[in-house]
């Protein structure tokens, strides 16, 4: 039987209040935080940390709704919500950003039209006829 992608990216993975998860995560679905993970977490869905969640690490995703708590690098490539409970101390690198009344962010911003790029390779700079305007 042939597996259906589009199936694939529509689950949702749950780490629930109470479960503390040490280590990296990748999925290609959706995940909800509603516990504790330290480690990296990368997926090709939506990220959304609850009130009682926390990450520790580098969390990369396509869109992320945030009400709880992450220490280290956040990569969005389309939309981060960052809602009155969150409280975010890191760095934030996404294409589109809300921020709600409430929101606590100690960090840096970068955003950018696309997935943003390693250090050194500036979008603005890309080659000689731009760097002469």
């Amino acid at each position: 039987m042939a597996k259906n992608r589009d199936a694939e990216t529509k689950v949702i993975n749950l780490i629930s209040s109470g479960t503390e998860i040490i280590g990296d995560m990748t999925a290609t679905g959706d995940v909800r935080i509603d516990g504790t993970l330290e480690g990296n977490l990368h997926t090709k869905g939506k990220i959304v940390i609850g009130e009682t969640g926390k990450t520790k690490g580098e969390v990369k995703c396509k869109n992320a709704d945030i009400s709880g708590k992450i220490e280290g690098k956040i990569i969005v490539s389309e939309l981060i919500s960052l809602k009155p409970t969150s409280m975010i101390s890191g760095e934030i690198a996404t294409n589109k950003l809300a921020i709600e009344p409430g929101a606590r962010f100690t960090g840096n911003c970068n955003m950018t039209d696309a997935e943003p790029k390693p250090a050194g390779e500036s979008k603005i700079f890309t080659d000689k006829s731009e760097k002469q305007k």
